[in-house]
């Protein structure tokens, strides 16, 4: 099988990446393509350009660190007032645990499941039953040990087994950045970005 992901090709995509992250990541994510059928070059361009905007190419825990303003802005509907919002002001695990109570498979508020099961990984996975469900995927108790998602060869396979289950193998054989950005992101968030990265993997891999 050929060699595709290297980390020469991951720092074209993302020239800000460090080479000692590029030479770690690099093996680990191609033993997982590989195993998912991402063997392409289009395939693994448009793997690259999601996983380059989604995370930089580095497993990442979700930021909710919000000041009261933003956090009405970003939830308008859970935060009517700026006064309702201050508790939670520059409190990550108070505002995680209130905004995903009851969602995704977490418990209460006081469950603590929104902060344990916040999001996490090149493609960040969200809520208790994400985790369960992916774990058993990959073969690791993310559910007891979520903070797994964060190592790179992990956070790769949980990549690429959200990729499989949403078929975008499909999509990124018809090199339709837009479905392919949707089938990832929900909506079309930094569609620019992507391309942008895109355009740099299939230079590269030409």
């Amino acid at each position: 099988m050929t060699v595709l992901i290297t980390p020469e090709l991951l720092r074209a995509v993302r020239p800000d990446l460090p080479l000692t992250i590029a030479r770690v990541l690099a093996p680990k994510l191609q033993d997982a393509a590989e195993g998912a059928g991402i063997t392409t070059r289009l395939r693994v361009a448009h793997l690259l350009a999601q996983l380059g905007h989604e995370s930089g190419f580095q497993p990442r825990e979700e930021n909710l660190w919000y000041s009261a303003p933003r956090i009405c802005q970003v939830w308008p509907s859970r935060f009517p007032t700026l006064e309702s919002a201050k508790p939670y002001a520059m409190n990550p695990a108070g505002l995680a645990n209130r905004v995903y109570a009851g969602r995704l498979g977490n418990g209460n508020e006081a469950s603590g499941d929104g902060y344990r099961y916040r999001g996490r990984g090149l493609l960040q996975i969200t809520g208790r039953s994400n985790y369960r469900t992916y774990g058993k995927l990959i073969g690791f108790d993310l559910e007891a040990q979520p903070e797994l998602a964060l190592q790179f060869g992990i956070g790769s396979l949980v990549a690429v087994a959200y990729w499989t289950q949403r078929n975008i193998n499909r999509l990124a054989d018809q090199d339709d950045l837009q479905a392919v950005t949707r089938a990832v992101n929900g909506g079309l968030t930094g569609l620019e970005d992507r391309g942008v990265l895109l355009r740099r993997a299939k230079a590269f891999l030409k």
